[in-house]
């Protein structure tokens, strides 16, 4: 299934993107710029150029779902990745991870770009020790723009996949600890 190496690392990106990853290194810390709340539409790419490698999903949010985010990635983070460092480098956020899936180990860098108030881009490269599913390697492209205000009946957390399926990551996630969103 080819699919799968690209879900994690559009699961990765979109961790770092969120922003939703651990900040470790240096004592000043660098915070991830806010996305502008609203209607984002974020498309992921796995660099073959195959129409299925090729998603596209929206995404409804405002402050508190952004931090949210932050706060469920930063558990995540805690658990899977060994490293994550993030820094400013010439205009851009880089981060550099070292992450478990299972008995495999993910090593990847991720390069941040955009304003966070109408577009982004994150590339990721991915290196996996043992081989993921028959691949030593992965590589993703997230690219995101703001498309305007939530459409009608939309609320914050909402996510339209690709395939139109609908979901809302802060009720999902409640759902998984038992409590209210």
């Amino acid at each position: 299934m080819k699919t799968l190496p690209l879900v994690l690392a559009f699961l990765a990106a979109c961790a770092a993107v969120l922003p939703c990853t651990v900040l470790a290194g240096p004592a000043v810390a660098i915070d991830y710029p806010a996305r502008k709340p609203g209607l984002w539409e974020m498309r992921s790419d796995d660099g073959s150029g195959a129409k299925e490698g090729s998603h596209t999903m929206q995404q409804c949010i405002d402050a508190a779902t952004d931090k949210a985010l932050r706060e469920m990635g930063q558990g995540m983070g805690r658990s899977l990745c060994s490293k994550q460092d993030l820094r400013a480098e010439g205009g851009k956020l880089v981060i550099d991870s070292v992450c478990k899936i299972g008995s495999t180990t993910a090593t990847s860098r991720a390069v941040m770009s955009g304003d966070f108030g109408s577009a982004y881009r994150v590339e990721s490269k991915s290196s996996y020790s043992p081989p993921l599913m028959g691949r030593s390697e992965g590589m993703a492209v997230v690219e995101a723009k703001w498309v305007g205000p939530c459409k009608a009946g939309q609320k914050p957390g909402d996510m339209v996949m690709a395939n139109g399926m609908k979901m809302n990551v802060l009720e999902m996630t409640a759902a998984r600890r038992g409590k209210q969103p």
